[in-house]
Parts: structure tokens; sequence; C-alpha cells
């Protein structure tokens, strides 16, 4: 029986990564890679360096399949006298704390929402221009789930961290700013079906509970959110799923994108498909997670890399 490794879960989930600010990030799992891949059932080569930004890339043997798990975070960034725009969507409500830091020294401030609907900060003094902010981490654990701020997307990134412990062959992908608008893909799967002929993918990321899509019920296989992935490749994962007995939900919406979008717009033939655990509280402090969601996600990822 699989158990969650809340401790580490808890530490993805600290760590100050908003969209283009992903360096502490990719620290952590340089480190976390470093630490503990000679536990791992296979040592996998690091990509990483300039050309790739704050990406980081683990080959596994001989790769069939890439699974993409976006580092980056919404957030704030500071503009002008005690002003705040959104990275990405997060959401905005008067009270929500906030934390970062400036040349000044570490900040906590509080999100204000003015009758005009503008967001602020309160905070003693003025915060440098371009600071960025994040919801201020406040872990929560109970006997069936999980609750705090950036569940989207460092539970993606705890799954692929998982993967990895028993993965042979395949891809795992670190991208950054997701939440803003993408921008690393093109160039990760330029580098990946060029260099590995990959062109299956899997999205690894978190998606929202609906009146379709419920806490408990498993994993969510994603037939189509704003874009479509390619229904001969969902027919296979579909059937690679039902033949698993791991518990699963489809979803069907009109709205929201991941990586996947990036994928189906570069000019490389990839067939993706998103697969997380669904959350309530989206984009907001108390993004909240039922555990046994994510250990069917943890396995159905590991049975889809084996059969895919």
């Amino acid at each position: 029986m699989k158990t969650i490794d809340t401790e580490l879960l808890k530490q993805l989930c600290t760590i100050h990564a908003p969209s283009g600010n992903e360096s502490k990030m990719k620290a952590f799992l340089m480190d976390y890679v470093q630490k503990n891949a000679s536990r791992w059932r296979c040592m996998p080569e690091i990509i990483e360096g300039d050309i790739f930004q704050d990406c980081i890339l683990l080959k596994f043997g001989k790769p069939r399949t890439a699974v993409f798990a976006h580092m980056d975070s919404v957030g704030f960034t500071v503009r002008y006298e005690d002003q705040l725009i959104p990275i990405g969507g997060p959401e905005a409500q008067t009270g929500y704390l906030l934390e970062g830091e400036d040349e000044l020294g570490p900040i906590r401030c509080e999100l204000r929402i003015n009758e005009e609907g503008q967001m602020r900060y309160y905070f003693p003094r003025p915060i440098a221009r371009g600071t960025d902010l994040v919801f201020l981490s406040d872990f929560r654990e109970t006997e069936e789930y999980v609750q705090s701020c950036y569940m989207d997307n460092r539970l993606g990134v705890y799954n692929a961290l998982k993967i990895a412990e028993n993965l042979e062959d395949g891809l795992l992908v670190f991208s950054c700013w997701e939440e803003h608008g993408g921008g690393t893909v093109p160039y990760l799967a330029k580098f990946i079906y060029e260099t590995y002929a990959v062109k299956q993918a899997l999205i690894s990321d978190i998606t929202w509970v609906t009146d379709g899509v419920h806490h408990g019920s498993g994993t969510v296989i994603s037939l189509r959110d704003r874009n479509i992935p390619r229904k001969a490749y969902l027919d296979k994962i579909i059937e690679v799923a039902k033949d698993s007995g791991i518990a699963y939900q489809l979803e069907v919406e009109a709205g929201g994108s991941s990586d996947g979008r990036e994928l189906q717009e570069a000019p490389y033939p990839f067939d993706w498909c998103f697969i997380g655990a669904p959350e309530s509280h989206v984009h907001s402090p108390n993004e909240k997670v039922h555990k046994s969601d994510i250990i069917s996600m943890q396995s159905l990822y590991e049975v889809l890399m084996k059969e895919l």
C-alpha cells in the first residue's frame, strides 16, 4: 500500500518559485536528485544548463514517454506605491498573507482589495518595485486530506519525483512559466523530439473539483480542456487505466490549459494527456486534495510509464 511522503510535499509547497523566478525550485530539485538517485531503481542522466534556463530533464534508460511537471506557481508582482499585479491567475481576497524578499530583507504582508477592486499590499515600509510575492505557506494535514497553497503544481512535481524511484525508461521534465502563459515547453519539445524521438507525453499537473469531478474518486484523466488531445492516444491511456484497476475519473472541460497546450502548438507531432489529482480552492492559499487521489495519481503514472 502506497503512502504519501507529506514532509517532501510540505517542503515543495514552501519553496518560493512564482512564474519567472523558479531558480530556488531548480536548486531544490538538483539537490534532491543528487542525494536520492543512488537509491532509485535506475540512475538518471541529469540534463540542464543555460540553454534550458531553469528547466531540468531527467533521462532514464530508453525513453518512450515524457512526463511534464511545471515548477512555478501563481503569485503577485509589486508595482508602484502599494499596488500589486497578478502572476498567473491567483485568487485574491483581503486578509490573505503574502511573503517574499527584497534588498531590505524578508517580507510578510497582507493582501487587501480596495473599493475599486484593486489589489494592494499592507506593509510597514515600501516594497521594492518588481518584487514577487507568494501566498504564505500553511501546510495542513488530516486523515483524508492535505491542504496548502501551491498544491498546483508542487503535487505534480512530487508525483514526478515518486515516479523516479522505480522508473526504468522515460523522461521527467520540470518546466517553467506555465502559470503565466508558458514559454519553455516549445524548446524542451524540440530537444526531446530531436534527441530521443520521444513524441508522447503525460502532463503531471493538478485539476479542479467540479460538478463532474470529486474528491476521493481517483485521479483525473482529462479528455479535454481548452485544448483537445488526440483521441487515439486518450483511448490507449484509458484502456491501460481500465486494465490496471486503479481508481480514476474522466474530465471534460471547456476552459483551462497546461503544458499540453504548448506541446499541441509546437511544430512536433506530440501526443499528450493531462492526468492529475483534483483540488478545491484553486489558486488560493487553501488548495485541498484528497490523499487517495494522490496515491491513485502516482500509481497510474507508474503503470502508464511501463505500458505506453
